[in-house]
């Protein structure tokens, strides 16, 4: 953590290094590594829960191996991303937020990934997939199950 401050003018201006340092080493933000990088950042522990609830990059509780981010805005949800959400639903049989009981996926709907030339499209873990079809969503499904 010290070598990700020293390179700021302000130790606070690194919080959003180290939110992403804690979350690749422990895979979630807790309530405890809020408070532990508030304490060391000498800020308040609710403008560190602030951050870390706005972007969602940044998780709270464990997801899938294989995570679907679903782009849910204006030029997505015109061009079917809403097809595209009850589709994962059927094929995972789990909701938004929710976990497969093998652990293997999860998915959530998120607001404008900026990718609106994918439309629709999503995430899956850090790679932008698009323009999303039914036949795409269980190629990458099947892929991951192996």
């Amino acid at each position: 953590m010290d070598k990700i401050t020293s390179q700021y003018e302000q130790k606070r201006a690194a919080l959003l290094p180290l939110l992403h340092l804690v979350q690749e080493k422990e895979g979630i933000i807790t309530a405890d590594s809020e408070k532990e990088i508030a304490a060391y950042l000498g800020i308040a522990v609710s403008h560190v829960h602030e951050v870390v609830s706005f972007y969602h990059l940044f998780r709270q509780k464990p997801q899938g191996k294989c995570h679907f981010s679903v782009c849910q805005t204006t030029a997505c949800a015109l061009r079917g991303s809403e097809d595209i959400i009850e589709h994962i639903e059927k094929r995972l049989g789990i909701k938004p937020g929710e976990v497969t009981a093998n652990g293997k996926f999860s998915f959530g709907v998120v607001e404008c990934l900026g990718a609106c030339e994918l439309a629709p499209m999503m995430q899956c873990n850090n790679d932008y997939v698009g323009p999303l079809n039914k036949k795409k969503i269980d190629e990458l499904i099947d892929k991951s199950n192996d």
